[in-house]
């Protein structure tokens, strides 16, 4: 079983590795597609605050993640392989294909699907289940309309000041503009397998504490910790945020080039505000213990820059391509590492746990 439950870690820093190549796109399109940066500067620049973030956040995403989507009581190794391997999958797929799915829902419909599908709709906890569903709308209209009001401000303070002089200062804040979203992206994304994780390896220990493997992974520092608190070993969290920094660094350029310039030209003024807005959501939800989307927000917040120029100024073919990814990745995993547990069970002979 102590086997069993590394290859599900090393499966799951896998995941978190793809969260990385996937949203990549998400901190640095907007900064490539107006030339602040080149593209091997700016996923270095990305990469090294999205670490930076491990020391500024607190583990209230990964807390969720852990203990807000479904009853701890049914998490087991084979709940969360089957999650991982459905979320991998579905992940791969949306990657290779270029759209800038959310890797964080295919997470959480990865965990629904094999307890939905076994245990029942009551070991769900709705609570957690609607503040993720609801932020699919949420975060983009949120980084919409302040990437359109932030947009609009500038305008009209910049109206009379030479064009190449705004593209000049501006491309020099997407620097900010990017750190800052780099930061909040790790800070929500940077702790969603963390929790997962965390809380297998906290099942785990307590069914055979006397695994001298399982000791050194999570037991070594509970002695120190609260009990009732969720807790996070010191290892975990520097292997998730250099994995997904290291993804970011390998990158998925497919979904940088739908994000980048797929949606709506970007001019280096835009570029900031399309950050801006969008870090400001994510350290917002971050701190609040939200698992959201970083690529639903950076999505609305480039969309509402676009729109400063007129609805014709925004691609809607490309956009409604993404819409729909994001209104099929729940369900889709759901299905898939629904079944793939089913068949864990019911071909391998895998233990469902008696609750």
């Amino acid at each position: 079983m102590v086997a069993v439950v590394i290859i599900t870690v090393v499966i799951a820093l896998l995941f978190n590795f793809t969260n990385g190549m996937n949203d990549a796109a998400n901190c640095i399109a907007s900064t490539i597609a107006t030339k602040a940066l080149s593209p091997k500067a700016a996923v270095a620049w990305a990469a090294f605050w999205q670490v930076m973030a491990l020391f500024v956040f607190d583990m209230t995403v990964a807390s969720t993640m852990g203990k807000g989507i479904v009853d701890q009581n049914c998490i087991d190794v084979f709940v969360i392989l089957a999650a991982l391997l459905g979320s991998v999958l579905w992940i791969f797929i949306c990657t290779r294909l270029g759209l800038p799915i959310s890797a964080s829902h295919a997470l959480i419909g990865g965990l629904i699907g094999p307890v939905w599908f076994v245990y029942g709709s009551r070991y769900l906890i709705g609570s957690g289940i609607f503040k993720v569903v609801a932020f699919i709308v949420i975060s983009p209209l949120l980084g919409m309309v302040m990437g359109f009001l932030l947009n609009c401000l500038l305008m009209a303070v910049f109206r009379k000041t030479n064009v190449k002089k705004v593209d000049k200062g501006f491309r020099r804040m997407q620097l900010v503009s990017s750190a800052a979203f780099s930061l909040g992206f790790g800070g929500n994304d940077g702790q969603k397998t963390m929790g997962v994780i965390a809380i297998l390896l906290a099942t785990a220990f307590a069914s055979n504490p006397d695994s001298p493997v399982l000791q050194v992974l999570y037991g070594n520092g509970l002695s120190n910790h609260p009990s009732d608190a969720f807790f996070v070993p010191v290892w975990l969290k520097g292997a998730c945020y250099g994995l997904i920094a290291l993804g970011t660094i390998t990158g998925g350029w497919k979904v940088i080039r739908t994000l980048g310039d797929g949606l709506s030209k970007l001019y280096p003024a835009q570029g900031f505000c399309a950050e801006a807005s969008g870090a400001i959501t994510l350290i917002l939800t971050a701190v609040c213990g939200i698992p959201v989307s970083t690529t639903h927000t950076i999505t609305g917040s480039i969309i509402g820059t676009g729109l400063t120029r007129g609805v014709k100024s925004v691609k809607w073919m490309t956009a409604k391509n993404i819409v729909w990814a994001w209104v099929l990745t729940i369900p889709c995993v759901i299905i898939v590492s629904g079944l793939i547990y089913l068949a864990m069970v019911n071909w391998f002979g895998v233990p469902v746990k008696v609750l």
